[in-house]
């Protein structure tokens, strides 16, 4: 099967789509997007994690059918230009929260997410919006730095939630 659908603003084509295929496996493979990371492939880790329709989602859970004509935002699709980190990208690097890099892709995502919703949010809000996202170098607490850093840039240049 055929499936096109909007991928970080620019419209995409998938030919040749099995039936089964998850989202994550034609971003990746077919589309070139491979920042989205393949670790569990059950929905549990967060890696893969990506904007359906403004939605996170694990697009490893999502069949690629499912992204018809929708929107899919990845962690490509944060950065403000060629060579320009969004905010929260630059954030993570300064506060030292990217490690291995594995899970950082969906951490981004969500953590991005979180900001747009709720530009300032507490410990708890941070928590609770990367739940999803499992990291196994770290005890998050670098993580959590570099949103609370996001946010605080954010407040300070007077943007609200765009981060």
């Amino acid at each position: 099967m055929r499936v096109t659908f909007t991928a970080n603003g620019r419209e995409v084509t998938a030919d040749e789509v099995w039936e089964g295929e998850s989202l994550l496996y034609v971003l990746r493979e077919r589309l070139g997007l491979p920042g989205s990371k393949n670790a569990c492939e059950q929905g549990e880790c967060g890696s893969c994690t990506v904007r359906l329709d403004g939605v996170p989602v694990c697009s490893c859970l999502v069949a690629a059918g499912q992204a018809q004509g929708r929107e899919v935002e990845t962690v490509e699709g944060l950065a403000r230009g060629e060579g320009e980190l969004a905010p929260i990208q630059q954030a993570f690097v300064e506060a030292g929260a990217v490690q291995c890099g594995f899970c950082t892709p969906g951490l981004l995502v969500a953590a991005d997410d979180l900001l747009k919703h709720n530009p300032q949010p507490d410990d708890a809000d941070i928590r609770e919006a990367l739940s999803g996202n499992l990291c196994r170098c770290t005890g998050y607490e670098k993580i959590l730095d570099a949103v609370r850093l996001a946010a605080a840039r954010s407040a300070a240049a007077g943007t609200g939630g765009a981060v």
